[in-house]
């Protein structure tokens, strides 16, 4: 019997291979910037596609989040607040940058550092008629992301259609138009519970959100809930499943100590969000390669709070993975049960220690 060498060159090619140009910066990427006051300011080169959805935040000073989309006109929303939908501030995205930025505080304000997000989709969205809901959906199955609209109708077994060829492993929705919460279904939280964007609260037991299902390769099922399935109102969502070598989402169990947990996710990261789940009250945490070039991954960002950019909660970004390397309860409580989103910044097959 033959053996292949122990090389990462005989790994499987990843679905997203960079030996075929395609490479994660096409669906994902970080991209940074210094205001400069101008008003209607465009910034190139800050990614390497035109995103469809971007989430921005001002890192010098305690400035709301935002994100836009393609699929709502690019008007505003807060991760970190329970407002409704805001105005237009910034212009579509152009090829590989940001378009007609305002002279503000939260894009573009003289002197201020920020930081965005940015991920691609499928252009200006499709109708949905697989689920009791008819959604209209942007959605890149090759990257396992879409963008969805739709109207809720309160009603306990409604589906919506999310475009994607697997089943969601985290979805995030927002109702536009009303205060409210942001709910988050993820694949290692039982879909009886929830867990909100906007909270420190630890996930906790409600049915009539996800009404006990999880989502199908077609559709996710709501219930009666107004967080996600508001009577008459317009709702957002963005849906995730894992790709092998670009993705990943799931959930580590902390060890309280320096020497942390390792998880593996088959890519060096180039960001990541975490979340304690099962108790406390800690915030989501954002991490990412581009604001911190090297180990410890140190410069964090806080989801569900406006506060600037901090030092500390420290993390290695590896070839296969990360390991967390502080004491912190936010990120590495012993016994504690986190989950996390993650993005690549290179498949394993493919990656250098940093």
């Amino acid at each position: 019997m033959a053996y292949n060498k122990l090389s990462t060159a005989n790994l499987p090619d990843p679905a997203i291979d960079p030996a075929q140009g395609s490479t994660p910066d096409q669906y994902f990427d970080v991209g940074i910037w210094t205001g400069d006051g101008v008003n209607g300011r465009n910034i190139a080169d800050l990614y390497g596609h035109t995103p469809n959805w971007v989430w921005i935040k001002n890192r010098s000073a305690a400035i709301d989040h935002n994100v836009a989309d393609v699929l709502r006109g690019w008007k505003e929303l807060y991760p970190n607040l329970t407002n409704a939908e805001g105005s237009q501030q910034m212009n579509a995205p152009t090829n590989d940058g940001l378009s007609g930025l305002p002279a503000s505080n939260g894009y573009n304000n003289n002197g201020d550092a920020y930081v965005s997000w940015a991920w691609k989709a499928n252009g200006s969205g499709v109708s949905n008629t697989d689920g009791s809901i008819t959604s209209t959906v942007s959605a890149n199955t090759e990257s396992g992301f879409s963008i969805g609209t739709f109207v809720g109708n309160q009603t306990a077994g409604a589906t919506v259609g999310h475009g994607l060829s697997q089943a969601p492993e985290m979805i995030i929705i927002k109702d536009r138009p009303t205060v409210n919460d942001w709910p988050v279904y993820h694949t290692s939280i039982s879909p009886s519970q929830t867990i909100k964007l906007n909270s420190t609260n630890a996930a906790f037991t409600e049915s009539t959100i996800w009404n006990n299902t999880a989502p199908t390769t077609s559709v996710f099922t709501l219930g009666s809930s107004n967080l996600a399935n508001n009577n008459t109102k317009s709702h957002v969502f963005y849906a995730f499943h894992s790709v092998e070598g670009f993705s990943k989402f799931g959930s580590y169990t902390g060890n309280g100590n320096a020497d942390g947990t390792f998880v593996y996710t088959g890519f060096r990261p180039s960001w990541i969000l975490f979340k304690r789940s099962d108790g406390g009250t800690h915030h989501w945490r954002m991490f990412d390669s581009t604001r911190s070039t090297f180990n410890d991954v140190d410069d964090y960002l806080t989801a569900s709070s406006s506060v600037a950019e901090a030092v500390g909660k420290d993390v290695d970004f590896l070839s296969n993975g990360f390991k967390l390397r502080t004491t912190d309860s936010d990120v590495n409580l012993s016994g504690g049960t986190y989950i996390y989103m993650a993005f690549a910044e290179n498949p394993f097959k493919y990656s250098n220690a940093r």
